[in-house]
């Protein structure tokens, strides 16, 4: 009887057993646990992958960290010019520099050492050579240079084109004594970026030994240096009488843009003591202009020397 009510107990514990398995249910996850393991497995990885970075074998480069530039900014070019080029150029560009786009009014910024004339003309030019600017303005003769700004104001048709900001000077006799150039880009509208000036700060002529009205004899005048060409055109080298006659001239060619070495001679005659201008100049083809005196020349360096019979 015992046995009898003990097999009864188990079997009904057993069924009770069986009713409390059938029904539970499992416990329900919280909506976001699934993203939340997700994003956490994640941050692992993340975690795990900069720990890994950090440990750079020697015969790796490890990734910069630093921010990168931005593609409206211009580095400033180190200059890296020939043995010789030393000398600020008279008409000496602080900015813009080359193939800066620019939108009216220009800022034009110089370091001038005006001519004997002491009249500086300053132009801007469309790129078929039409003037939309122009400037004379008076500056006091200064060999250490004078520091001088400009606002020039223009308007083009389209909504680009090239242009070239020239300045130039003259001797007391007219005579052109430097003219340089400056290539930009012309906008109608839009923002401005400044380019640096670079190599554009010094003459782009080099002559050995050459000083301000130094002495030539025997009817030649011999001259040893190195030019920086502006483009592929030959270079005029002439000597120029007070009266604006060149009485000597040479055509020196070169290979490229790059500076280069030259030799050469110009013979003369006088039969007293004369001062004349020698004169190194290069013209812009791109340019179609109608200029009489300033032509469509694109640089322009000369000093007076002393002729002797």
């Amino acid at each position: 009887m015992k046995k009898k009510i003990f097999i009864l107990a188990s079997f009904l514990g057993l069924l009770s057993a069986c009713s409390q398995s059938i029904e539970s249910t499992p416990t329900a996850l919280p909506p976001n646990h699934l993203s939340t393991v997700v994003a956490l497995t994640g941050q692992a990885a993340f975690a795990t992958a900069d720990a890994l970075t950090q440990i750079v074998p020697p015969t790796e480069i490890p990734i910069s960290t630093e921010l990168p530039i931005s593609l409206t900014e211009i580095p400033s070019p180190t200059p890296t010019f020939a043995a010789g080029f030393t000398d600020f150029a008279q008409i000496r560009f602080l900015t813009p520099g080359p193939a800066s786009s620019l939108i009216s009014p220009i800022n034009l910024q110089m370091e001038l050492v005006s001519g004997e004339s002491e009249v500086v003309q300053v132009d801007l030019l469309g790129e078929d050579g039409r003037v939309l600017y122009r400037d004379l303005e008076k500056v006091t003769r200064n060999l250490k240079g004078i520091f001088r700004r400009f606002d020039l104001r223009f308007e083009i048709r389209a909504v680009s084109e090239a242009g070239y900001i020239r300045v130039s000077t003259k001797d007391d006799y007219g005579r052109i004594q430097a003219l340089n150039t400056m290539p930009v880009l012309l906008y109608s509208v839009g923002a401005a970026q400044i380019n640096p000036p670079g190599n554009m700060t010094y003459e782009r002529v080099m002559v050995e030994g050459l000083k301000e009205k130094a002495d030539f004899y025997a009817g030649e005048v011999g001259l040893k240096g190195r030019i920086w060409p502006f483009n592929d055109q030959p270079i005029f080298v002439e000597l120029v009488l007070p009266d604006g006659r060149p009485i000597s001239s040479r055509v020196l060619s070169f290979n490229g843009i790059d500076t280069q070495s030259f030799e050469t001679t110009l013979p003369y005659k006088v039969s007293e003591p004369t001062l004349a201008r020698l004169t190194f100049r290069q013209d812009n083809p791109l340019l179609s202009i109608n200029d009489t005196e300033l032509q469509r020349y694109m640089y322009v360096y000369s000093i007076e020397i002393t002729l002797n019979p």
